[in-house]
């Protein structure tokens, strides 16, 4: 039994990484209708700026990671203003090659700046803590915390501000919005800051327990797209207990069934869930 709930705990971790990557995706997909493709390639981004801010220039771990998270937000919000809104206009398929293509030449330039080595971020909390009778390093007990903290944030942002609210109109409804005067260019803007500072902060968080390498984001992004089918694309819970279910599915059958089908399971549920609810579990809330 004890084995079991350790692997709850192991797979909140990683349930944690995957909720704050399909929020970013889930996000953008409610305001713009488009599958970044890209994200995961922001997620490996945002890891790589981490790790330079504390090896090249001996930054600490936490001011490391607003930087990180700082810089993605500007990125994401050049990345919508160059490349995706030029095409809000062109057919849905040219906005995905789009996607592509940044993630092909974000992978590219990763590899030109930092090599192709896996690469290890060094993190302050390392020390090992017993909770309950299950251990515990002090990074993954901050990971599962800071997820909270940021998905309880970004939900009282969505809820309690204005800009919130005019997110949530246009992912609700976007001809609605627009009769209301909400500017949709802003909107989309603003959403693509707030995924890919979502994105930097979960590869941040989770680069001390993983390798930093230029393909990284790929498996990531795999995930996140399973997860937000799962969930319900465009909705919001969906991708957070989406997330959670991942990745509990994941440490428990590399536990119980074999290691290598840890990955395997996510495209089980996949099929699974296209088999038997194809518009996901919160359908409702998606569009």
């Amino acid at each position: 039994m004890e084995l079991f709930f350790q692997q709850m705990v192991n797979g909140l971790v990683v349930g944690s990484i995957y909720s704050l990557v399909a929020l970013g995706i889930t996000l953008i997909y409610g305001i713009m209708q488009l599958p970044n493709f890209a994200h995961g390639h922001l997620y490996m981004l945002g890891a790589y700026l981490t790790l330079s801010m504390m090896s090249l220039y001996g930054s600490a771990y936490w001011p490391a990671i607003l930087v990180s998270v700082a810089v993605m937000v500007v990125f994401g919000m050049l990345l919508e203003r160059l490349v995706f809104r030029p095409l809000h206009n062109a057919p849905h398929i040219n906005a995905m090659i789009a996607a592509v293509g940044v993630m092909l030449f974000l992978e590219s330039a990763a590899r030109k700046i930092w090599g192709a080595d896996y690469r290890r971020l060094e993190s302050p909390y390392e020390d090992v803590m017993n909770l309950f009778g299950l251990t515990i390093t002090q990074q993954r007990a901050i990971i599962i915390l800071a997820a909270i903290v940021l998905m309880v944030g970004l939900n009282l942002f969505l809820k309690r501000t204005v800009i919130g609210a005019t997110i949530e109109a246009m992912a609700q409804n976007r001809e609605g919005a627009f009769l209301v005067g909400i500017n949709a260019n802003k909107v989309s803007l603003l959403t693509f800051g707030i995924a890919s500072g979502l994105a930097a902060a979960a590869a941040s968080l989770a680069a001390p327990i993983n390798l930093v390498y230029p393909s990284m984001g790929a498996m990531v992004n795999l995930k996140a797209f399973v997860i937000i089918v799962l969930g319900g694309m465009g909705s919001i819970p969906g991708a957070v207990l989406g997330g959670y279910i991942l990745g509990l599915a994941e440490s428990m059958s590399g536990t119980y069934l074999n290691s290598e089908y840890k990955d395997l399971i996510a495209f089980v549920i996949l099929v699974l869930i296209l088999t038997l609810k194809p518009t996901g579990l919160f359908a409702k809330e998606a569009q």
